[in-house]
């Protein structure tokens, strides 16, 4: 699954993975010693991350509803907190990555099968999760 964005046609990431769950969200990128550029991780829902135990800095994108960019944080160190009440979703990318990639504030992004196939939105993937979070009575931005 490629991670794509439409303002520049280029993919952002060859690698996706989804942290859809509680367990999978909790448990993100630690345990690991880096991210390969290529790599994305998407937290879904999710509007609040943190970077304590990690070994290495990520560039963060939080995702509002419309799967449009609506903060980057780069080069985001370890033993740090973001986050942004828009946010539905974070994408967490290797440091560096979004600049390298031209991600900026409001472009759309999405998910393909292949860079020219099959596009599908981010809403339309973590949607689900996202209707559940709504009707649960408890809800948790990690």
């Amino acid at each position: 699954m490629w991670l794509m964005n439409r303002r520049t046609g280029g993919a952002v990431a060859s690698h996706v993975e989804l942290a859809c769950t509680r367990a999978t969200r909790r448990q993100g990128l630690l345990q690991r010693d880096g991210l390969d550029p290529s790599a994305a991780m998407i937290l879904a829902p999710c509007f609040l991350i943190h970077t304590g135990f990690m070994r290495f800095s990520i560039d963060v994108l939080f995702i509002d509803g419309e799967s449009a960019v609506c903060r980057v944080v780069p080069n985001l160190p370890p033993w740090r907190m973001a986050g942004d009440l828009r946010g539905r979703t974070v994408i967490e990318l290797a440091g560096g990555t979004a600049a390298e990639r031209d991600v900026r504030v409001g472009d759309q992004l999405y998910l393909s099968a292949a860079v020219s196939g099959g596009e599908r939105s981010l809403s339309a993937v973590v949607g689900p999760g996202l209707r559940k979070l709504a009707s649960s009575p408890a809800r948790s931005g990690a």
